[in-house]
């Protein structure tokens, strides 16, 4: 499955992209973004592709540049309960370099028109650290809302960060202009 939008394509995460997700953890920016604390070797991020690509209830993608056909980042719908139409969401770009171009925000409009169109679902939820200005603005642009705060969720780097929840229902996205 492949899903494009105009500068970008998603395509299933694969084992080849492992050294791409292995160097993006280890952007001190990135994972300070994501609140990232465990280092990782090779070998697990190898063996958490295999996992995840075995799991029924969660899509991910690797984020990529047609120009060059480069991963840029990767993101998930996960934690699919089909019974209640609903899945979490996560998006991670491979450094703060590439953030600040819309790639973000291009592949999260592709990935919610795909969850609401094409898996039917009603609801997408995220949670997001309260030191991710950038990453809370791109996603109120496309449609997600603050739904709550959980307080000094995260200790990390000596200071506490608040871990806000955001939400959309396809009534959200219908209502959104293309």
């Amino acid at each position: 499955m492949k899903l494009e939008s105009e500068r970008l394509y998603l395509r299933p995460i694969c084992i080849e992209d492992a050294r791409d997700i292995l160097n993006a953890t280890k952007d001190e920016e990135i994972r300070y973004m994501t609140g990232t604390k465990t280092k990782f070797t090779l070998e697990q991020i190898r063996a958490h592709i295999e996992r995840i690509n075995e799991d029924t209830t969660r899509y991910d993608f690797a984020i990529c540049l047609k120009s060059t056909d480069k991963m840029i980042g990767e993101l998930s719908i996960l934690d699919i309960i089909e019974e209640d139409r609903k899945a979490g969401f996560r998006i991670s770009m491979n450094s703060i370099a590439l953030t600040g171009n819309g790639y973000g925000t291009e592949a999260i409009k592709r990935i919610i028109h795909f969850v609401f169109k094409e898996l039917g679902l009603n609801r997408l939820q995220l949670e997001v650290f309260s030191h991710n200005p950038r990453g809370i603005r791109v996603y109120e642009k496309v449609g997600f809302k603050k739904e709550g705060v959980l307080r000094q969720a995260l200790y990390y780097n000596g200071t506490y960060s608040d871990e806000i929840i955001m939400g959309m229902l396809k009534s959200d996205f219908e209502i959104i202009p293309s």
